[in-house]
C-alpha cells in the first residue's frame, strides 16, 4: 500500500522524507507542491530531484477524494458528497459571500453526540476520517474552484469545522489537518480564520487550546441544563457550567478574545425571552465584568425527522434583541445553501449507522418534554426526548 502524502502536516511529511533517506528541505518543497499548487503527480513536480520522485512514485500517493456529487445553490453555494468507502459519504460545503469565502468541513462519517436539531446525528455514527480525508475536502475545494475560476490567488479564506461529525471526538487527526491549514508552506490561513465547532467535549476544549489554539465555536443552544441534556445529550456528562468555566480557560490560548455561541432557534422550545435572560446571567456568572464571548443565532433548518419547528422570525429577533441590549455581541445567520439541504444543521451524507444511534434517537422522539420536568409546563411538547 502507498502512502497518502495528505495524511501528514509538515512534521509527519519531514519523518516520512527522512525515512526515504531525504533531507528535511525536500519535505518542504513537497508540501508546496501538494497543498499550495494542488498537484498530485510527483512526476509535474519539477523542481524535485528525479531520484526522489522515483522514490515517491514507488512509495507515496496524493490521492484526493472522490467525488459522488456535486450542487449548486442559486445563491452561489456548493456542496459535494465525498465517498470514504465503506458505504460512507460526507458533505462540504463552500459559502462564498463578498468579504469572505468559506469552506464547512466534515470530520466523522456521521456523528455520536445525537443532538436533536443536527441531521447529521440522525444518521447515525459509522467513523471518524483520517487526517487526509479531512484536510482532503479543502484540497479538492480550493484547488477545483481555481481551475474553475481560472484562478492561481487563494480561493478559500476561511475553514469551519462545521460539517459532519464532532470534531473534537476525533482529535488525533483533526490537529495535523488544522496544522496544514494554518502553515505557511500550505494553506496559510490565520488561527482567527479556521474555527473548530464543538458540542462541548471538555478535555479535548483545554488539549486543543495547548496543542492547536484556533477560533473556537460552541453549541450552546440552552439556557439551562435541564433543556440541554436533551438538545445536546453530551451535557449530561459535561453541563453548562462546566463548559462554560473550559471556554473561559480557553480564551487564555485563544486567537480571538471571544468565544463564539451557536445557538439554534427552535420555536416555543428554547426561543423565550426569558430563555434570553438566563443566558445572560450565564454569561456574566462565568466571567464577571468581562465581554468575551458573542452569540450567533441560527434559525433552525427543518429536516422530517427532527418533530421540531424554526423559530418566527419576531421571536428570534425578540431574543436577539434582549442579547444586545445586555452587551452582548449578537448576530443572526442568514441561511445559505437551504436549497440544496447545505444550511446549518442540514448536512447527512451518506452513513453505514453502526451504533444504532438513528435507532435510539428515533425512539427518543416519541418521549415529550413534560416528562422530563414536569415543572416546565410553558415548554410546548416538542418531541424532546
Amino acid at each position: 500500500m502507498k502512502t497518502n502524502l495528505l495524511e501528514f502536516d509538515l512534521p509527519g511529511l519531514v519523518a516520512f522524507c527522512e525515512s526515504l533517506g531525504e533531507k528535511r528541505f525536500r519535505a518542504t518543497q513537497l508540501y508546496r507542491w501538494i497543498h499550495q499548487q494542488g498537484v498530485s503527480d510527483f512526476g509535474q513536480m519539477t523542481d524535485i530531484a528525479k531520484s526522489l520522485r522515483h522514490k515517491l512514485e514507488q512509495n507515496a500517493c496524493v490521492e484526493p477524494l472522490t467525488v459522488a456529487s456535486e450542487h449548486r445553490s442559486k445563491d452561489g453555494t456548493v456542496k459535494w458528497l465525498f465517498d470514504v468507502g465503506g458505504g460512507n459519504a460526507v458533505e462540504a460545503v463552500f459559502i462564498p459571500e463578498d468579504d469572505r469565502a468559506t469552506l464547512c468541513i466534515s470530520s466523522q462519517a456521521g456523528c455520536a453526540v445525537g443532538c436533536r436539531f443536527c441531521s447529521t446525528g440522525h444518521q447515525g455514527f459509522s467513523r471518524n476520517l483520517t487526517s487526509g480525508e479531512i484536510i482532503g475536502q479543502l484540497w479538492f475545494a480550493e484547488h477545483s474552484l481555481r481551475r474553475a475560476l481560472g484562478r492561481s490567488d487563494r480561493i478559500i479564506s476561511n475553514v469551519v469545522m462545521m460539517g459532519m461529525g464532532e470534531p473534537l471526538q476525533n482529535y488525533s487527526a483533526l490537529v495535523p489537518a488544522l496544522r496544514t491549514m494554518l502553515d505557511d508552506h500550505a494553506y496559510g490561513l490565520s488561527r482567527r480564520r479556521v474555527t473548530v465547532s464543538t458540542s462541548g467535549v471538555v478535555p479535548m476544549m483545554d488539549r486543543l487550546a495547548r496543542d492547536c489554539p484556533v477560533a473556537l465555536a460552541v453549541s450552546l443552544h440552552a439556557s439551562e441544563d435541564a433543556l440541554r441534556d436533551h438538545l445536546v445529550p453530551l451535557n449530561r456528562k459535561y453541563p453548562l457550567q462546566e463548559l462554560l468555566d473550559t471556554c473561559v480557560r480557553y480564551l487564555e490560548f485563544a486567537p480571538r478574545d471571544f468565544i463564539t455561541f451557536e445557538y439554534c432557534m427552535l420555536d416555543g422550545v428554547n426561543d423565550r425571552p426569558e430563555q434570553a435572560h438566563q443566558l445572560v446571567d450565564l454569561i456574566r456568572k462565568s466571567s464577571p465584568g468581562k465581554s468575551w464571548c458573542k452569540f450567533n443565532l441560527i434559525p433552525f433548518n427543518p429536516f422530517p425527522a427532527s418533530g421540531l419547528l424554526r423559530s418566527q422570525p419576531t421571536a428570534i429577533a425578540a431574543f436577539a434583541e434582549i442579547l444586545s441590549n445586555a452587551g452582548v455581541v449578537t448576530t443572526v445567520r442568514k441561511t445559505r445553501g437551504d436549497d440544496i439541504d447545505a444550511a446549518c444543521g442540514q448536512l447527512a451524507g451518506e452513513v453505514k449507522d453502526r451504533t444504532r444511534a438513528a435507532e435510539r434517537m428515533a425512539s427518543r422522539r416519541t418521549i415529550s418534554i413534560h416528562r422530563v420536568n414536569s415543572k416546565k409546563s410553558d415548554y410546548k411538547e416538542a418531541g424532546i426526548g
